[in-house]
């Protein structure tokens, strides 16, 4: 499962720096005069991208100092989104939707095959987080695993993408049934 975050954990970085400064300098861009806080969501973003797929706490500090605005404001809303993860996640973030058509079809039992997988799996392989609607209803349950979205699962095939994935193997996205 995935972990609580904790702003000044051991395992905080101690300073942040933007290895592409050119694409904050484009999102930033993106937002008019005197908008650039607009800018918040892209930059934890790229930071996220930037850092094993979490964000430091240093991080969001540069961000607010880029953007001129308090770490505060950074830190809600960051910590407001499920898509951003504030502490460190396995390889792979596999994310269950839990919501009314999955749960309806049977999420809860893919979840739970997930979870099994994982706590079998090396340690720092997989992370197992419950989401909200990942906005393929019709295609129910859903996971969405890193960027791959994966419909239409059960118990069995859920097991099955996690044995593949453990084995390093890329499995096609899309629909499982």
């Amino acid at each position: 499962m995935k972990k609580p975050y904790d702003l000044t954990a051991d395992y905080q970085p101690a300073a942040f720096t933007f290895a592409n400064k050119k694409a904050v300098e484009e999102a930033i861009a993106r937002y008019p005069e005197g908008q650039q806080a607009s800018a918040v969501m892209p930059l934890l973003w790229i930071a996220q991208r930037q850092h094993d797929n979490w964000i430091p706490r240093a991080a969001m500090d540069e961000i607010a100092k880029i953007l001129s605005m308090p770490p505060v404001k950074v830190y809600e809303v960051a910590s407001f989104y499920t898509m951003y993860n504030l502490a460190p996640i396995g390889r792979y973030h596999v994310q269950c939707c839990g919501t009314t058509p999955c749960w309806l079809r049977g999420s809860e039992r893919v979840m739970a095959a997930c979870a099994e997988a994982a706590a079998r799996a090396p340690d720092g392989l997989f992370t197992v987080s419950e989401v909200e609607c990942l906005g393929a209803c019709t295609a129910a349950p859903v996971l969405q695993v890193n960027d791959d979205t994966y419909e239409g699962l059960t118990p069995a095939s859920a097991k099955e993408l996690m044995a593949l994935l453990e084995q390093g193997i890329d499995p096609k996205a899309g629909d499982k049934q």
